[in-house]
């Protein structure tokens, strides 16, 4: 069955100032008011503070764990909002569980079993983007995993899968399949899922996420939004405008709305 609240999981990629993260999480709390009134839809702010697997040594990493983390802890207690980030070692879970509601697990690492064990050890929801070399049945071990903790509130990211060198396609079956854990949430990430031959990969976004949610599938939506992406320190190109994203989020709703009523997926 879906969950009866639809996760609404977003921020900028990487946290780039204090002063930015603030800005953004007001619009998007100010948006979620407004999405609200459509269904029950539950924010969860999206920073990293750092990222440590970009191709590029030069590429911006974030303020680092400490600095960042305390960024995150003020975003959280000014905005009273749900707070997530991405851990990369398994040393980095118990600090970042202080202040994280749900702790991410990035795609390139979702089968280190002592991350995805350190994750699930600290009580938190877990949040694994799939990696693009997975089939959906692949995230069986995932949640196998996680689950020896005697953690059970897990979710599932779909981001798109490997089609060629660095292109990627969205297997719209994965939601179906990845529904089959017992009381998993389904997540779209409907940024990072762009292909690359789109160019303007924004404009393909909000086609994306509609379409996942038509599925009737998915307990939720990842996106990566900033004010301005163009100026993004980090993943701009594939970046939602911030200005583009309440109707968006509103079609993407409705949608999920209507597509849960006539699957019976409710």
């Amino acid at each position: 069955m879906r969950n009866n609240e639809f996760a609404f999981i977003a921020g900028p990629c990487v946290i780039e100032n204090r002063e930015k993260c603030f800005l953004i999480a007001e619009r998007l709390l100010q948006i979620n008011e407004a999405l609200n009134k459509i269904a029950k839809v539950s924010f969860t702010y999206k920073a990293s503070f750092d990222k440590a697997n970009r191709s590029d040594i030069k590429s911006y990493r974030g303020p680092g764990l400490e600095a960042g983390l305390e960024i995150l802890k003020e975003v959280k207690s000014r905005y009273k909002c749900g707070i997530t980030t991405d851990i990369h070692l398994p040393e980095q879970a118990y600090g970042v569980a202080g202040i994280a509601d749900m702790i991410q697990i990035p795609a390139f690492l979702s089968r280190q079993t002592d991350l995805l064990l350190a994750a699930g050890k600290t009580g938190k929801t877990v949040n694994v983007k799939k990696g693009q070399f997975m089939s959906p049945k692949d995230t069986d071990h995932i949640v196998e995993k996680i689950k020896t903790t005697g953690n059970t509130d897990i979710c599932v990211t779909e981001r798109g899968t490997f089609f060629g060198y660095g292109n990627l396609v969205v297997d719209m079956s994965s939601f179906v399949y990845l529904k089959r854990h017992p009381g998993i949430r389904v997540i779209f990430d409907a940024t990072h899922s762009a292909p690359s031959y789109m160019g303007d990969k924004r404009e393909i976004i909000p086609h994306m996420a509609s379409a996942a949610a038509g599925t009737g599938f998915i307990d939720g939506v990842f996106l990566e939004v900033h004010d301005e992406p163009d100026k993004a320190l980090c993943d701009g190109p594939c970046s939602l405008d911030l200005d583009l994203l309440q109707p968006m989020m509103e079609r993407v709703l409705k949608i999920w709305l209507l597509a849960g009523e006539a699957s019976g997926n409710v």
